[in-house]
């Protein structure tokens, strides 16, 4: 085995986020915590009994039988571990390759779609151009689908790269606000944007940077009600950046709250009025966050609006 691999297996935080679980559900690390638990009992087991048990023999005994049971206990939750972590990396796995696989027929179908609505093939008579658009947007969600699954695996599996530099978080959100206004004006939603203070430049991946604040904005325009209002408000405090969008949409009702941030978790009251989207954007928007050095929440009231939050440090 290459000593390079060898030391790769035995870095158990690194395994444990390639396998997709808690570094504490992780099969070797729970075998030595096990292993310490029994040799201290036995230890244990058996300085008791010399002081308790005049017999030498009986002590021997119970504390063979002891170390017997321990040990079958350790094996067999270890064994339902393994299993567990293997099952996840086989999920991982399954989910990376099908993603993979089906980003090429969707673009095939997308410029397919394209070439045949655009009339160039021949004329496109109004009720079949219906529906290439139903098509049209049914692989587009299917796309966002995709990216959403190869986004989660990388982060599953610890390769999701984040390449920082130097950004101006200001005119990333001024970018984002133009290319939005468009999708904002078609749901009667106004958006209006607030800074407060100089900004320095911040440290970070302007790519997925950028994804979390689309994932907030988005999610702030499509749950509105009626002439929504959404304000991003950017401001620095201390040594943090603090980018915050608030709505006077749907909520989340206080029930829900506690799962938002959970894989593929839409709450009850969304449903109703929005049935797009995966479930995966806040989860993927914590993640990216998180691995960036800052912090992520949300204050809710169901029926009054949402405010949504991240912090980034400013080195």
């Amino acid at each position: 085995m290459d000593i390079s691999n060898f030391f790769e297996q035995l870095n158990i935080f690194a395994q444990s986020r390639k396998s997709g679980v808690s570094v504490w559900q992780y099969p070797q690390l729970i075998f030595l915590v096990m292993g310490i638990i029994t040799i201290a009992a036995i230890l244990t087991a058996y300085a008791v009994g010399t002081k308790f048990v005049a017999e030498p023999e009986v002590v021997v005994l119970i504390t063979l039988a002891l170390s017997v049971i321990l040990l079958v206990i350790t094996f067999t939750i270890t064994q339902s571990f393994e299993r567990l972590v293997d099952a996840n990396r086989m999920k991982s796995e399954f989910v990376s390759i099908v993603s993979h696989q089906l980003r090429a027929p969707l673009s095939n179908l997308r410029w397919a779609l394209e070439l045949l609505m655009s009339g160039r093939l021949g004329e496109i008579e109004k009720p079949q151009l219906d529906y290439f658009k139903i098509l049209k947007d049914s692989s587009s969600r299917m796309s966002e689908l995709v990216k959403d699954l190869l986004i989660v695996s990388r982060i599953e599996q610890g390769q999701l790269s984040l390449k920082k530099e130097e950004i101006s978080f200001p005119d990333l959100i001024k970018d984002l606000m133009r290319e939005y206004t468009p999708f904002a004006r078609a749901f009667n939603v106004e958006l209006s944007f607030t800074e407060k203070g100089n900004f320095p430049k911040v440290f970070a991946d302007p790519s997925q940077i950028k994804l979390v604040a689309e994932n907030f904005l988005d999610n702030a325009v499509r749950y509105s009600k009626g002439k929504g209002k959404v304000e991003i408000n950017l401001e620095q405090k201390d040594h943090v950046l603090s980018f915050k969008i608030t709505d006077n949409g749907v909520g989340v009702p206080q029930a829900d709250q506690k799962y938002i941030f959970q894989k593929f978790f839409r709450s009850s009251n969304v449903l109703r009025y929005q049935t797009q989207g995966t479930g995966l954007g806040l989860y993927i928007a914590k993640s990216i966050v998180v691995r960036s050095g800052g912090k992520i929440g949300f204050q809710s009231e169901e029926g009054k609006g949402s405010t949504f939050w991240f912090t980034l440090p400013i080195k």
